[in-house]
């Protein structure tokens, strides 16, 4: 009777466990339909033996190995899923960075053209203004009709020619400056209509690469964690059949838990009065601005700050929010984004493969440390590229840490 049992058990749990196998293995298999979409989700058994069930299937060790067995398949189906899903989030990682890029570089080009566009209207309103008095002197009694004027003030024939003459030149000199002038305006806004239709455009973009990669990432993290509860599974399920071989009740001592990874807390960075801290420690490598890139050898506007530090040393978040972005983010390489809240965030890039010690979604304090200094993506040495923006638009980090109380470098 307690040998039937034992069995009716294993059998039933056999039965849970093909059908949660069945499930993982198609869903490992599912074709990757493109970067943007819901990831597939972590398929994983929801239930597993306990060591009561060990207890009562003691005398049947085949039972045990037919269940280590398909929880190593459910380990092998997770793992490949694990290994899609992180592809498809560098994937979305690098369109991402692509359109951010592109989202920045219009940012340039659209306070250009409306440079040019108020420019040229200014050059229009000042031709606007000869034409205008032009257009009153004609306008006095006798101005328009040569004939009048010379024959009603002979002794005054000269200056009036003069004058005359004057004012034809200014008329034609004025036609000139305000159709130049129109021109001008015209093609400006012409030009600045385009490109604030093409910022729209980036926006959107931006957005959907942004949700693709979340979507991503937590697709990732999912799968990840998925593994971790199956491989832990897998190690009592490797004592609970040691178990089974020797024949002999179990003890406390046979159940081998797995350790999961914890994200490291790290030291705290020097937080200011005003509750912001410095993101890491050394000299400022390479500033804010156009610069020639020493990579890809051609001028580009370097998105942030560069502060220099060794490989591995601690990043510290600059200020408490919520953690937007960790992950790929093609020349940045690992990447964190920081929400404050406050129309401000703040990048962090090049980090070390491994030095990503937050996760999207997860509340950080000022100085808390989030990273590792690496030099992964477009890098040429170990260094933090440090950014800041103010409601989506990038601004030079240095002079906006300072009024935060904190100097770089």
């Amino acid at each position: 009777m307690h040998d039937t049992t034992g069995r009716g058990k294993a059998v039933t749990w056999r039965g849970r466990a093909l059908r949660a196998l069945a499930v993982a293995t198609a869903l490992a298999v599912l074709p990757v339909a493109g970067v943007v979409g819901s990831p597939a989700q972590p398929a994983y058994a929801a239930e597993y033996p306990s060591w009561q069930d060990v207890q009562n299937a003691v005398a049947n060790v085949n039972n045990a190995q037919a269940l280590a067995n398909q929880v190593q398949a459910q380990i092998n189906a997770l793992s490949a899923e694990v290994t899609r899903t992180q592809q498809v989030a560098q994937q979305a990682g690098e369109a991402y960075a692509k359109a951010q890029e592109e989202y920045d570089n219009q940012v340039v080009e659209t306070q250009k053209l409306q440079g040019q566009a108020d420019a040229a209207k200014a050059e229009a309103d000042k031709a606007k203004g000869v034409a205008d008095r032009l257009i009153a002197e004609l306008a006095k009694p006798g101005g328009g009709n040569l004939t009048t004027n010379l024959i009603a003030r002979p002794g005054k024939a000269s200056d009036l020619l003069k004058k005359w003459g004057t004012m034809s030149k200014l008329t034609e000199s004025s036609k000139s400056i305000f159709d130049r002038a129109s021109q001008l305006q015209g093609t400006a806004q012409s030009l600045t209509d385009q490109a604030n239709t093409a910022q729209k455009e980036l926006d959107r973009r931006k957005v959907v690469a942004q949700d693709a990669f979340t979507a991503a990432q937590t697709a990732a993290a999912a799968a990840e964690t998925a593994l971790d509860a199956e491989t832990e599974h897998k190690a009592q399920l490797e004592a609970q059949l040691v178990v089974l071989k020797e024949r002999r009740a179990a003890t406390q001592a046979d159940y081998q838990k797995g350790l999961a990874a914890q994200w490291g807390a790290g030291a705290a960075g020097e937080v200011s009065p005003s509750g912001w801290a410095r993101p890491a420690a050394g000299p400022i490598t390479s500033s804010y601005g156009q610069r020639y890139h020493p990579i890809y050898h051609y001028w580009r506007l370097h998105t942030g700050t560069d502060i220099g530090a060794g490989c591995g040393a601690p990043i510290y978040a600059t200020h408490g929010g919520t953690v937007t972005y960790s992950g790929w983010n093609g020349d940045l390489g690992n990447f964190i984004q920081i929400d404050h809240g406050d129309g401000t965030s703040s990048g962090y890039g090049h980090i070390v493969n491994g030095g990503l010690l937050v996760r999207i979604g997860q509340q950080v304090g000022p100085g808390q440390q989030i990273a590792k200094v690496g030099t992964t993506g477009g890098s040429t040495g170990c260094h933090l590229h440090f950014m800041i923006r103010i409601n989506g638009n990038l601004t030079d980090p240095v002079p906006f840490m300072r009024t935060k109380g904190i100097s770089l470098g």
